[in-house]
């Protein structure tokens, strides 16, 4: 076991963010279907937006004006999450923004964690989802989307104020893939072709491309599911529909979902924010390929 690690920018003050944190009604909107929190006593999260959410597993250890830190039992085993928040000045010092910090124990390091089943090998992909939509909801912005863990159906759509043909080029461009997902990717257009995270030489069994319709939508094939991306003009904006399909649903594959609905957070923010720079600005797992690895 390891301890993963994440750091990111919201361009809020930290009484704000800390306000998300803690306010019972923020959480529900950005962190969990339900949640019930009195500091300095209990930090309690569940329902199904939640890994073995039917009963709540956090048992709160500490908090402050910048810090909170709290048990949550996963997989019967106790994990430690410590959120620290640091004051930041923005471009040119007349904003003030946040550095969030998050830390949590006993989480499977790479690769096991794409062996070892359970809710704790979830909590990398878990935490990019979780905190993008926490920066969105800090920032003014209604987050995108949540993953549902009761439902085996994997289907997102999100509206983006951007030109379809522009979104396309940024999903299927790996210059401009890579950017705003912070990942690099190499990529062959065409049915049959292969699109690779971390690149072709790192990459020794890269995804397969099944179908591309240019401007349109992509499949790819990922070995035990088949992901693909629609878009469609909406009233002067791009629908985009994701889906994840072809997997069994008595093991719907929640961490890559995960993955990628925190990418569609990442996506709409690289068209619509004006002065665009990512969020994360560290984002570190102990075994995992410095190709995957995020630092600013």
């Amino acid at each position: 076991m390891t301890t993963l690690k994440k750091r990111l920018r919201i361009a809020a003050p930290p009484s704000a963010v800390h306000r998300a944190l803690t306010d019972p009604a923020a959480l529900q909107v950005w962190l969990a279907e339900h949640a019930a929190v009195d500091l300095p006593d209990r930090y309690e999260f569940w329902g199904r937006f939640t890994p073995d959410g039917a009963a709540p597993h956090q048992r709160l250890l500490h908090v402050d004006d910048t810090s909170l830190r709290f048990d949550w039992e996963l997989d019967g085993i106790a994990t430690t999450v410590d959120i620290d928040l640091a004051a930041e000045s923005g471009s040119g010092g007349d904003s003030e923004s946040t550095l969030l910090t998050i830390t949590q124990t006993e989480v499977p390091g790479w690769p096991e964690l794409l062996t070892e089943p359970g809710n704790r090998s979830l909590m990398h992909t878990y935490w990019v989802l979780t905190l993008a939509n926490l920066v969105d909801y800090a920032e003014g912005r209604e987050p995108v989307a949540r993953c549902d863990f009761t439902s085996a159906v994997l289907r997102q759509e999100v509206l983006i104020d951007a030109d379809r043909m522009a979104v396309y080029e940024s999903l299927t461009e790996p210059e401009q893939f890579s950017r705003w997902a912070g990942v690099k990717v190499e990529a062959e257009l065409y049915p049959g072709g292969r699109w690779a995270m971390g690149g072709f030489e790192a990459n020794s069994y890269p995804a397969r491309v099944v179908d591309i319709q240019p401007g349109r939508s992509m499949s790819i094939d990922w070995g035990e599911m088949v992901q693909s991306w629609e878009l469609a003009d909406s009233d002067g904006r791009t629908r985009l529909t994701f889906v994840h399909s072809g997997f069994d649903e008595t093991q719907a594959p929640y961490d890559g979902w995960l993955g990628a609905l925190g990418g569609l957070v990442a996506l709409r923010r690289y068209h619509e924010i004006k002065n665009w720079r990512p969020m994360w600005v560290e984002v570190h797992l102990d075994g995992l390929p410095a190709e995957l690895q995020t630092s600013d």
